[in-house]
């Protein structure tokens, strides 16, 4: 099987060694996604609810970059800087991710200055 580099201009691209997401062959793996807008760089919002709809943007951009969709998704790990903002995140999350959703880990952490969230994807494809 190869594997696959998957990058977009649809999602932002950090300064680190990491790439967007990595393909080899069913399964797409997509780094952890912040809320920064990808044509400016800029975070976008300052509540939990609003980065948290950049973030899935985000994952979501490089998801269809890798021929995968929110559907396929199986996995998604969620970063949270506060315990307090989980009722937040949860009602934005469903919004934006739908039923069935997919298996979840949320963790928290810390993030940089005005970072409140942080996501990660694992996608199996059926091809």
């Amino acid at each position: 099987m190869t594997r696959s580099v998957i990058t977009t201009d649809n999602a932002p691209s950090l300064p680190a060694p990491l790439s967007q997401g990595i393909r080899k062959g069913p399964v797409l793996q997509i780094s952890g996604q912040l809320p920064f807008d990808p044509y400016t760089g800029a975070v976008v919002g300052t509540t939990v609810a609003e980065q948290t709809a950049q973030v899935l943007r985000n994952v979501t951009a490089v998801l269809e970059a890798g021929g995968a969709g929110l559907e396929d998704v199986v996995m998604l790990r969620i970063y949270l800087t506060d315990p307090a903002h989980l009722p937040e995140l949860n009602d934005a999350y469903a919004t934006a991710v739908g039923e069935p959703f997919p298996a979840r880990t949320t963790v928290y952490m810390q993030l940089p200055p005005g970072l409140l969230v942080e996501i990660d994807a694992l996608a199996v494809l059926d091809d």
